[in-house]
């Protein structure tokens, strides 16, 4: 299939996000995507970073890595609007998509699964982010990563808990986050003035007096933390407000826009499942970002 058919066939699914798109978002991908090969990389799958069941992740160690340096370790982290979503099995196309295309620009890739709401309310994901970024610290240079080079990446509700990491949300320690760099797709960062529903009431309740202390948004605006922010042309509008307001924020705070990129064609689902596969607008640029910080490792 080529990109252009793929785009085609995205903007007929339109912009509101409901099951019916994000399941044929899923069928048009599917085929398209990377999946790991001996070729490609080795993985470790279900490791332990904490105790909970869901505190697991895989491991996408480029086949090459053995004769290399420690590489960079990018780390993704799955939405499911707070409530749901998982790093994927072995035969699941997605995420696995994700670990191998970080294997194939030469880092070693991580997925992780992290607890849901409304069984483990806010600031419940940040904190378990930090865990795993504490696990990582110590045990990702066994697979070749440097622990002292990592990239934390996620999308929806997974972006809001990146977002809620670096800003220390319920983390553990208080001092800085560690990160090379984070990635951000269509997350969600002013919980003051984001769209009220059911999956973020989930998580973040329903109280306004703490929705200011829930946000993000200032840290962001202020971290001394790479950030990569990206919004989708057919995202929902509370994420696109969501990607104004960093903008806005960013400019007042520092007098310069952060980096963001738009992803024209796409919608919020397709934003990741289109790594590694046609139609990919986001991959390159991504790539390009982590090798102006830290170096591509390949």
């Amino acid at each position: 299939m080529k990109a252009a058919e793929v785009y085609t066939r995205l903007k007929a699914l339109g912009q509101e996000f409901t099951p019916a798109q994000i399941e044929a978002t899923r069928t048009l991908f599917e085929p398209l995507v990377l999946r790991p090969s001996d070729a490609l990389c080795r993985v470790q799958r279900d490791v332990a970073y904490g105790p909970d069941a869901r505190h697991r992740l895989d491991i996408f160690t480029p086949t090459s890595a053995a004769a290399a340096p420690p590489r960079p370790v990018f780390v993704f982290v799955h939405g499911g609007g707070f409530v749901q979503g998982d790093k994927g099995g072995a035969d699941a196309p997605f995420y696995n998509n994700v670990g191998c295309w970080a294997a194939a620009q030469g880092y070693v890739g991580v997925t992780l699964t992290y607890r849901l709401a409304p069984a483990h309310p806010w600031p419940a994901g940040a904190a378990d982010l930090d865990l795993a970024l504490k696990w990582l610290r110590t045990g990702i240079a066994t697979a070749g990563g440097d622990p002292a080079a990592i990239v934390l990446a996620g999308q929806s509700a997974g972006a809001a808990h990146v977002a809620g990491c670096v800003a220390r949300h319920g983390c553990e320690s208080q001092s800085a986050p560690g990160l090379a760099a984070a990635v951000l797709i269509s997350g969600i960062y002013d919980i003051v003035h984001a769209d009220r529903n059911p999956f973020q009431a989930a998580y973040y309740g329903t109280d306004p007096a703490s929705f200011e202390r829930q946000s993000s948004l200032a840290t962001l605006a202020s971290t001394d933390v790479p950030c990569f922010f990206a919004v989708c042309e057919f995202d929902p509008v509370d994420f696109q407000r969501q990607a104004a307001s960093v903008v806005a924020a960013t400019f007042a705070q520092r007098g310069r826009l952060p980096h963001i990129a738009y992803l024209a064609g796409h919608n919020h689902l397709s934003s990741v499942l289109q790594l590694g596969a046609v139609a990919d607008n986001l991959g390159p640029q991504l790539a390009h970002f982590i090798s102006q910080r830290l170096g591509s490792g390949s």
